[in-house]
């Protein structure tokens, strides 16, 4: 688990007060003033505690929904400070978040508060009516990372449209993004949706989970446009080109501050045959393939990690390939952009490219341009001239919906 750092920021308290400038350019230089400290959405019990009085409450929410320094569950502070809590719902990696990649998840009873806890990555990715019996509210509190893949965002939107469809209104205990500093990548076409990717939005999408919900409702991409009734509970002190390290790892395989800003960039690998370094204790910081030997010299090898990756590709083989444990994520934050050029160098690096992609590269990156791209050898200007119009687009899109400068 990621110790506990809440980043102190640095920023003018001129920008805080209304100033826009300089909101939308990632890793700007701000004159030292004052130093604010980030308070996530569930930390102000004040602002939402009263609301929730005399409701049933459900509760969609995993590891990473904890309250104050010392990180407890929020389920557990509601609970004693008499909230009526009635069930938790659980997404991708399960209510505790030690369940491997995609694997199913049950619906379950919780040892230590006794609720039911039903799975929404189970036998059903949306709450039925059934599951929403008695809830008056419900409240979605999960740490999301900022890219489109990352199935947390999926959950939400099925959770918006099941509280749209049953009239419960949905509070949303909104979180820092800690890649929310860019907007990158190819914004998803919608013949190919999945639960990787809903809807037309890029890659590195620059929203937080309440941003993203409020566009939600307000582009009409709910099922039959149906509109879910928020109440949004807003992080204190918070820019969006603020750096954030996350007090608890949002899934098992994001294990580090280099992974988390890392995963935009190197979980397009997942959609190859080359291994990331699931199977290992540094996932999503080192990519590699046992066909890369006598190319690379840094090696890995997979193996099978309970809680973690039980079944990772290229398992108890030594991959050869490429260390980014000590990369410098400040390149991201200045260039703002997604780094190809480690998927154009392995491409070429690769001997059997006809087996380089696998068919989960189209649904991870929401479109076969991509791989049509790299195999025809484009350069990555080319590739990024060929996200335009749509990306500039977006873009304005989502200045309507933003709560942080």
């Amino acid at each position: 688990m990621i110790k506990l750092k809440i980043l102190f920021q640095t920023v003018v308290f001129g920008i805080l007060l209304g100033a826009t400038a300089a909101a939308q350019t990632p890793y700007k230089t701000h004159r030292i003033t004052k130093q604010i400290r980030i308070v996530p959405g569930a930390d102000q019990t004040e602002l939402y505690l009263s609301y929730l009085k005399g409701k049933n409450i459900g509760m969609v929410i995993n590891q990473t929904s904890v309250i104050g320094k010392n990180l407890t569950p929020s389920v557990d502070s509601l609970l004693k400070l008499h909230v009526s809590v009635k069930k938790i719902f659980g997404p991708e990696h399960g209510f505790r978040g030690d369940a491997s990649n995609g694997a199913g998840v049950s619906d379950d009873i919780d040892k230590k508060t006794g609720l039911p806890v039903i799975s929404l990555y189970g036998k059903h990715l949306k709450p039925t009516p059934e599951d929403l019996q008695g809830i008056n509210l419900m409240i979605f509190d999960i740490q999301d990372v900022g890219a489109r893949f990352y199935t947390y965002m999926s959950t939400l939107q099925y959770v918006m449209e099941a509280c749209a469809e049953n009239n419960i209104e949905l509070m949303i205990l909104d979180r820092p993004n800690p890649n929310g500093f860019y907007v990158d990548g190819p914004v998803l076409d919608t013949a190919y949706r999945s639960f990787v990717g809903l809807n037309p939005i890029p890659i590195v999408h620059g929203l937080t989970i309440a941003e993203y919900a409020q566009m939600l409702n307000g582009e009409g991409w709910l099922k039959n446009h149906v509109q879910c009734k928020l109440k949004i509970i807003k992080v204190g002190n918070y820019l969006h080109d603020m750096s954030y390290t996350l007090p608890v790892n949002p899934s098992p395989n994001l294990n580090t501050d280099q992974s988390i800003l890392l995963y935009p960039s190197v979980c397009l690998f997942e959609g190859t045959t080359l291994s990331v370094g699931r199977g290992t204790f540094s996932p999503f910081v080192q990519i590699g393939h046992p066909s890369l030997a006598g190319k690379y010299t840094y090696s890995f090898k997979p193996v099978s990690i309970p809680g973690m990756s039980e079944d990772p590709p290229q398992k108890n083989k030594v991959c050869y390939g490429i260390n980014l444990k000590d990369y410098d994520t400040k390149k991201i934050h200045i260039s703002g952009k997604l780094n190809l050029s480690w998927l154009i160098e392995l491409y070429k690096a690769f001997p059997d490219k006809e087996h380089f992609f696998t068919p989960y590269f189209t649904k991870l990156t929401g479109t076969e341009a991509l791989r049509k791209q790299i195999e025809a050898g484009k350069s990555e200007q080319e590739i990024r001239a060929s996200w335009e119009p749509a990306l500039s687009n977006y873009k304005a899109i989502r200045k309507k919906y933003l709560l942080y400068l």
